[in-house]
């Protein structure tokens, strides 16, 4: 584990590739950890430098006390690529992490060459949706949201796996103010004009069987960046590089070479 002790946050993160290769930043859904992209990793191209981290109040970086803004977000991850000496990189977000990859290209176009938006869109849900939540994992942890969140996350087959227990442990591990706190930030969250303001390159990434944020809401996001590009994972859910890592793969990996990166 590495820890960046950034201005009033400690950030746990991973660097895998080359340390000098050309940079991108991938950025995790709620509830989940840097292990998100374990399996999408080794099949991308090689002489990149890959750069995960743990969000605030997730994996073994810092929770502090709820409600998070999704300025702080950014933030986090704004100053973690400056303590990285990164600028240029191409960022990688999976729901709330699409949504700090679309903020941090707002407020940052020298840190983000390129952002791939994948299962996100510029707004998620109503407040009064997150509120809920929000207000049940309060009263009964994460528990009380395990089970209609991992419905929507994964298609029925995946369910029946080995492997979708071990990440139904891990939602239930995540801090709950970590978990309240980043619901918090969503629920606060409306990038329809600031999206709308962005032009770089840009590819959405949607799964056939997602239930958090279905195609429609990520296609509709990724139109906003005049020029973006589209693709949709049949058979996967709310975690494509999970359920279909080699498809996830070689999606991203067509995406980094035409930004002139990989081989």
């Amino acid at each position: 584990m590495q820890i960046a002790a950034l201005d009033g946050i400690r950030l746990n993160y991973r660097i895998d590739g080359n340390p000098a290769g050309a940079p991108v930043v991938f950025g995790n859904s709620l509830g989940t950890d840097l292990r998100l992209w374990d399996k999408v990793l080794p099949l991308l191209p090689k002489g990149l430098k890959y750069i995960r981290y743990d969000k605030r109040g997730h994996g073994l970086s810092d929770a502090p006390p709820p409600p998070y803004g999704m300025g702080a977000l950014v933030t986090d991850v704004e100053k973690l690529m400056e303590h990285l000496g990164v600028q240029g990189a191409v960022f990688v977000g999976l729901s709330i992490g699409g949504m700090i990859a679309q903020g941090l290209a707002a407020k940052r176009l020298d840190l983000v060459r390129a952002m791939v938006l994948s299962n996100t869109g510029a707004k998620i849900g109503t407040r009064e949706m997150w509120q809920d939540r929000i207000d049940a994992v309060n009263a009964g942890g994460l528990a009380a949201v395990v089970d209609p969140t991992m419905q929507r996350w994964f298609s029925k087959p995946f369910h029946e796996t080995d492997e979708f227990h071990a990440w139904r442990n891990m939602f239930l591990r995540c801090p709950a103010d970590g978990w309240t706190g980043c619901g918090a930030a969503i629920a606060g969250t409306d990038f329809m004009t600031t999206t709308s303001a962005l032009r770089l390159p840009t590819l959405g990434i949607a799964g056939s069987e997602d239930g958090s944020t279905p195609p429609d809401l990520v296609r509709e996001t990724t139109a906003l960046v005049p020029g973006s590009e589209f693709q949709v994972i049949r058979g996967a859910g709310h975690l494509p590089c999970v359920e279909r890592p080699e498809e996830y793969a070689r999606i991203l990996s067509d995406f980094l070479t035409r930004q002139g990166l990989g081989a």
